[in-house]
């Protein structure tokens, strides 16, 4: 049985999602996704076409926090310390004074991440993986929870750059956003000029977040869930050990170690969302094309016969067993 703290979290987590669906229709696997990165301080990277409502859902979902957010558009033009900030001189005293770049939020949504070249993206980098920033001489830490949640046009948009491996595998999920269905884009079109847009109230304060990410780090994987799980991310750098030969000319790099312990992270933040406190194998297999689909590097030759990342996951849910 849930305890009392445990199920009003969850409550108040439902309570957040409804406040959300005033204004965003449909994309409902978007929205559990930033709910578990949430969770789990989780970075999130969102692909899409433009128009899908990526930038309108991370917004509205901040407006369901009581947590600092900031944007940041990404340019071609755009310099790191447009992002984390940089050194002032003061010529009144002779000293140097930091100025603090908007990194220094709870959520910062970057806008179109891969309209802007890798020496911005990079910057992102130390920020992402270790929760702090460096400015100058100085290392600052940023306030908890810290969470990127970045939207990029495909790759195949004109004007955009791929993001480097390094800063991918900081990434815990990749959400592939898609058109909403036929129903969904006709309640698209009837909310379309509505005079006054539906009020969203704060859901969540910042101390239920912090304290929602501790019970999430509680809930129960089993011993053979967590073999189950490495042996997903092993299949990924060794696929002929589970007689998937043909895929070892497919892959040229595999799931990291990061991706071992993010499929754990996710899958507890995603059965906690279905109030359990413990993960089943159904939980994994969901999590895993979101965690999977940006770490794996294929090779030329998949590329040439038309083998994608989603594919590969596909055969490899299916060959490993529990």
């Amino acid at each position: 049985m849930l305890e009392e703290k445990f199920d009003h979290v969850v409550n108040q987590i439902n309570v957040s999602k409804l406040e959300v669906e005033k204004v965003i229709v449909g994309q409902k696997d978007l929205i559990n996704a930033l709910y578990m990165g949430l969770l789990t301080g989780g970075h999130l990277l969102l692909e899409g076409l433009p128009g899908l409502a990526k930038t309108l859902s991370v917004s509205t979902v901040a407006q369901t926090l009581s947590v600092d957010f900031k944007r940041i558009q990404f340019t071609p033009d755009l310099l790191p310390s447009d992002l984390i900030g940089t050194m002032i001189y003061n010529p009144s005293d002779g000293n140097f004074q930091t100025k603090k770049g908007p990194i220094f939020t709870n959520l910062l949504l970057a806008d179109e991440i891969n309209r802007a070249p890798a020496k911005v993206q990079s910057a992102l980098l130390e920020a992402m993986a270790e929760k702090q920033v460096t400015i100058g001489d100085s290392t600052h830490t940023l306030e908890k929870p810290f969470l990127v949640l970045a939207t990029q046009n495909p790759v195949e948009q004109e004007g955009t750059y791929s993001l480097p491996e390094a800063q991918l595998d900081r990434f815990m999920f990749k959400v592939l956003v898609d058109y909403p269905n036929k129903d969904e884009e006709l309640q698209i079109l009837k909310n379309f000029g509505v005079s006054n847009q539906a009020e969203i109230s704060a859901a969540l304060t910042k101390e239920e977040v912090l304290a929602a990410q501790k019970m999430v780090e509680k809930v129960k994987v089993d011993e053979s869930l967590q073999n189950y799980i490495v042996n997903l991310v092993w299949a990924t750098r060794n696929p002929e050990d589970f007689g998937l030969d043909h895929l070892s000319s497919f892959l040229r790099i595999g799931g990291s170690p990061r991706a071992t312990l993010s499929l754990v992270k996710a899958s507890r933040a995603y059965a906690f969302l279905n109030g359990r406190d413990y993960v089943t194998a159904e939980d994994v297999k969901v999590i895993v094309p979101l965690v999977l689909r940006h770490r794996l590097i294929l090779s030329f030759e998949a590329q040439a016969e038309g083998v994608d990342s989603e594919s590969i996951i596909k055969e490899i849910v299916g060959a490993v067993n529990l």
